[in-house]
């Protein structure tokens, strides 16, 4: 199944779904097809992250701020990802994406995703993400405001502080 075409059908079911608060976690269930797969007959490293976008617009609409993103057209937009890779997704497998925020600052959100299958880790990224508004990136307190979300105007995990530093270094 095409990319576009299970963001079509997660859209359609994600207002049915479970509302979800600001720190919940979305699961959503896919299965690996063949156009997902690359030479070596595993689910291809593109599509992970292709799955990845499907996660966070479910959480967007499932948490609330789905709707603000469109009142305001917001551009949510991925700046980097830190992604490993533990195991091969075989053809017609079934495997469980599970996404949630795991931190924030001034700027960015902290996205987790984990690709989980038979009970094994399969992938686990963590993506750095910011919506874009007319005037550049949108203030996390003021998404946070308009979620009504009690929340420190920063908050990350020290491991992710380190990524964040060291990814200072790439910048040219």
């Amino acid at each position: 199944m095409p990319p576009w075409l299970r963001l079509l059908k997660m859209a359609f079911h994600a207002p049915f779904r479970e509302k979800l608060g600001w720190r919940d976690e979305s699961r959503l269930t896919f299965r690996v097809w063949p156009n997902d797969l690359d030479v070596n007959l595993h689910m291809n490293n593109a599509r992970y992250l292709a799955m990845m976008d499907i996660g966070r617009f479910d959480l967007a609409i499932r948490c609330g701020f789905a709707g603000l993103v469109w009142r305001e057209k917001l551009k949510p937009v991925v700046a980097s990802a830190l992604v490993r890779f533990r195991r091969s997704l075989a053809p017609f497998q079934t495997f469980t994406l599970r996404s949630r925020v795991i931190g924030w600052d001034e700027k960015w959100l902290f996205i987790e995703h984990r690709i989980e299958s038979r009970g094994d880790l399969y992938c686990h990224a963590v993506v750095k993400a910011l919506l874009l508004g007319r005037a550049g990136g949108w203030p996390t307190a003021e998404l946070l405001r308009s979620l009504a979300v009690q929340a420190p105007a920063t908050e990350i995990p020290d491991w992710l502080a380190h990524w964040q530093a060291a990814e200072g270094g790439l910048r040219g």
